[in-house]
């Protein structure tokens, strides 16, 4: 008789944010920008507090009783989410959105290919970030 499989625990661990952001797309005119955009698209920017919540999904270590460190996730957020966008304008002081709209499906995205160099293969499960109570998106790499 063999071992029974180690059980799959999911772990969420949440950060906040704050960052001002324009919504605009060098591929559309500024009318086609300001159209589909609207008051987002305001050359000033606008800005939110955004919360993030990542999801690691993997077998319980039966020796450390853990999927995974939280100290090495909490570690991996900060250098991902907190040191690069945290009171910054996404737009102006993120080199990932320098050519890519920084929509919330895009910031999911960065984030998540940003924590795939940190994280072991497979242990990300979800990049899931909330722009304001109401709009939400996640992202699971596919």
């Amino acid at each position: 008789m063999g071992s029974l499989p180690s059980p799959i625990v999911s772990i969420i661990r949440r950060e906040h944010f704050s960052a001002a952001h324009r919504l605009h797309s060098k591929l559309l005119s500024d009318e086609e920008n300001q159209l589909i955009f609207g008051k987002c698209n305001n050359p000033n920017g606008h800005g939110h507090n955004y919360v993030v919540e990542v999801t690691v999904r993997g077998p319980v270590d039966s020796r450390t009783g853990m999927v995974m460190n939280l100290v090495d996730l909490k570690e991996a957020m900060y250098k991902v989410i907190m040191e690069p966008m945290d009171h910054k304008h996404l737009d102006l002081d993120v080199p990932a959105f320098k050519n890519l709209p920084s929509t919330t499906e895009n910031v999911c995205i960065v984030i998540w290919q940003g924590l795939q160099k940190f994280l072991s293969p497979g242990l990300l499960y979800e990049v899931k970030v909330f722009e304001t109570e109401n709009n939400i998106c996640y992202y699971r790499g596919e």
